[in-house]
């Protein structure tokens, strides 16, 4: 999950698609329906490796395996991974996280879950990077799987934060957020709102999507989650017919990839590797609003669909980990 669990953002519409969910994302996942008792055929599997049975010798690998989604989606995701640890390795420490944290799962094996994160060394901008998935069978048949990138920088710069995470409800159903979330107010930084978000030009990428005629708004109907979010922020969701179940992948790979990676360079180069220091005041300003968002992520997000999903042992194993991981 994108730090725990993800999940993330609730739908305003009656989608099967509970609430996009992510742990360590922006959005909370809410209103997950409870899984099924009863396993159900899984979705989007593009590998036998996937059961919840796997050794702890796998643990460490299962996050990168991503075996529940479609060969596009999982290729989009290793990419981005690729992308920030290649770019970043030098400035991360290893991951660290307890095998039974890295991967874990319900008693009845309806939901799973991974987490990955590797934390900044003392004398890198970034503070951690975090990734998830996490799959989920459905009451009406069917899964959910969320897939979730985030990563956070110290205050130390005040450059904004990165997150992606797609969520799939159906093979014909995608929810994406793609967002550069901001640490400044807009209104009061036009310095900054230029910098980021201007001069990089990330709206081109949200306009190039919405050309597309599957292509829609999507809306949290957390208004917490519209408050942290750029203005330049993808939030979108993509519903194509039955007949056209392959049409999502060809969006995927044709569309959202191409975006997904011009955000992340944009956000490596500008933000993760940009020369911008800020001062006393400034910093002890970014600590306190980088710590209440990632306190509210956990509290609408973690808190609430992780024990529904998980059980209250795995979920307050989980949330313990990412509570150390925000440092909050």
């Amino acid at each position: 999950m994108a730090a725990v669990v993800f999940r993330h953002f609730h739908h305003c519409v009656p989608l099967l698609l509970p609430a996009p969910h992510s742990l360590p994302s922006l959005s909370p996942l809410c209103s997950i329906p409870l899984p099924s008792s009863r396993p159900r055929t899984r979705a989007f599997s593009v590998s036998s490796s996937s059961s919840h049975a796997s050794s702890p010798m796998d643990h460490s690998q299962k996050f990168m395996e991503f075996p529940f989604v479609s060969a596009p989606h999982r290729d989009l995701m290793v990419d981005l991974v690729s992308m920030i640890e290649t770019r970043l390795d030098s400035q991360l420490g290893p991951d660290t996280l307890p095998p039974d944290v890295k991967y874990y799962h319900n008693q009845s094996g309806t939901a799973q879950g991974t987490l990955h994160s590797r934390s900044g060394l003392s004398s890198s901008k970034v503070d951690f990077i975090l990734g998830s998935w996490l799959h989920c069978n459905l009451p009406t048949g069917g899964a959910l799987n969320i897939t979730s990138i985030s990563a956070y920088l110290k205050a130390s710069t005040d450059a904004p934060n990165f997150l992606i995470e797609l969520i799939r409800s159906s093979p014909t159903s995608l929810v994406l957020i793609l967002d550069l979330p901001p640490r400044k107010d807009l209104i009061l930084h036009s310095e900054y709102l230029k910098t980021f978000y201007e001069d990089t030009r990330l709206d081109s990428l949200r306009q190039t999507l919405f050309k597309l005629p599957e292509v829609q708004l999507y809306f949290s109907p957390q208004l917490f989650i519209r408050c942290v979010i750029s203005p330049t922020a993808i939030v979108i969701k993509i519903d194509t017919d039955a007949a056209g179940a392959g049409r999502i992948e060809e969006i995927i790979k044709d569309h959202i990839s191409s975006a997904a990676k011009e955000a992340l360079r944009i956000w490596l180069d500008q933000c993760a590797c940009g020369e911008r220091t800020v001062g006393e005041e400034e910093r002890t300003y970014l600590e306190k609003r980088d710590e209440l968002i990632k306190k509210r992520t956990i509290e609408i997000d973690l808190e609430k669909s992780l024990p529904r999903l998980f059980g209250p042992d795995v979920a307050n194993r989980v949330i313990g980990v990412l509570r150390e991981i925000y440092a909050v």
